[in-house]
């Protein structure tokens, strides 16, 4: 079953459960701060991990001391749906492990 694109309504109230994350261009949007290169380079690699157990991805940048994610779904047309917000949800939980803020 193909999953289905949510409303502009649906993702607003998701959003009020995940600060720091935005909808935008059809995509949930996030950066983090973490204290150097090597945490931030954990985090990826954590993030990684978990987009492969749930078999979505999303586009992952690395700086110096900041990641940021960049969601959708392509099979949904490239909107966002559950899933984005499924990943978002499990980054969000890992994150403060790895001191991102």
């Amino acid at each position: 079953m193909p999953t289905q694109p949510l409303s502009q309504k649906e993702i607003e109230d998701r959003l009020r459960e995940l600060p720091g994350w935005s909808a935008g261009d059809d995509r949930l949007t996030r950066s983090y701060r973490l204290a150097d290169h090597f945490a931030a380079t954990a985090l990826v690699v954590h993030v990684a991990q978990i987009q492969q157990e749930l078999d979505h991805h999303s586009d992952l940048t690395l700086g110096y001391d900041t990641v940021s994610l960049s969601v959708h779904t392509h099979s949904a047309g490239g909107t966002v749906t559950e899933k984005d917000f499924a990943l978002a949800e499990r980054v969000e939980r890992i994150a403060p492990g790895h001191g991102a803020h």
